[in-house]
């Protein structure tokens, strides 16, 4: 399994656990200062791959614009009921995402980056398909939004096998057991 590729959530939330207030806003999370790119750049050279859910890819796009995509280099795999086929960058789907993973460490590779949202993520940890957990969290109690965990009727163990500060950022890296 050390060759196989691993599917990796690297992620921020809030410290009382939502990724986006409910209308998808990230401002409180810019606000708070890190520390350079708070890791992202070493994390960023582990994968070259990603998985997103569609909101979070029409964040993106709206935040970025098509032509500033900020993953040109990697392969782009975006879930999607209504979107079909593929653009210079994406390629969107609605495959099982227990059958898309299973065909991705199949291939050469580096490791695969599920990115979010809310609900994929939840498909992703409910199948069991999440490897290893990169948190980092922010300082900042928003109250309510999209959380990073949904409720659930199964068990998830893991192990803590680092933390790292990023100035007021605290960074937790788990592995499923």
């Amino acid at each position: 399994m050390s060759d196989q590729r691993k599917v990796v959530v690297y992620i921020a939330m809030s410290l009382d656990g939502y990724i986006a207030t409910e209308d998808d806003s990230l401002e409180w999370l810019f606000k708070v200062e890190g520390e350079g790119d708070n890791g992202y750049s070493a994390f960023y050279d582990t994968i070259d791959a990603i998985i997103v859910g569609r909101r979070t890819y029409d964040w993106v796009i709206q935040k970025e614009g098509e032509d500033n995509f900020p993953y040109k280099n990697v392969k782009c795999y975006v879930y999607s009921n209504t979107l079909k086929g593929k653009t210079e960058y994406v390629e969107f789907t609605n495959e099982e995402v227990s059958e898309l993973v299973a065909r991705l460490k199949q291939e050469e590779g580096k490791d695969i980056w599920v990115i979010g949202g809310g609900d994929l993520l939840h498909d992703f940890i409910k199948n069991r398909l999440i490897d290893e957990f990169i948190i980092n969290v922010a300082p900042v109690l928003i109250g309510k939004g999209i959380p990073l965990f949904q409720k659930n009727s199964f068990e998830t163990e893991l192990n803590l096998v680092d933390i790292k500060r990023h100035n007021q950022f605290a960074e937790l890296h788990y592995v499923r057991k």
